[in-house]
């Protein structure tokens, strides 16, 4: 399994324009869940999203993304309604 900096390195190399680490783009491993939990925070606006661990290893090893990259233009079209 990977750690939560890797995913969130990773998160970040893809979708650069959501953020920083920690700020705008928490990752954690939710025990209870068995899935990663993502985080997305742009002012007031906050999506949380959950990743199974499949599809965190196939974004870590470059196959796809598509589940997380729909989370985040979800949250990116929910940001220009707003403003």
């Amino acid at each position: 399994m990977h750690d939560k900096k890797e995913l969130c390195e990773k998160i970040k190399s893809i979708y650069p324009d959501i953020g920083e680490c920690g700020i705008d783009v928490e990752v954690d491993y939710s025990e209870a869940k068995k899935s990663w939990v993502v985080e997305l925070k742009h002012g007031e606006q906050h999506l949380s999203t959950h990743l199974e661990p499949d599809d965190a290893d196939a974004c870590m090893e470059g196959k796809e993304c598509v589940y997380l990259g729909t989370q985040i233009a979800q949250l990116a079209a929910n940001i220009k309604r707003r403003t």
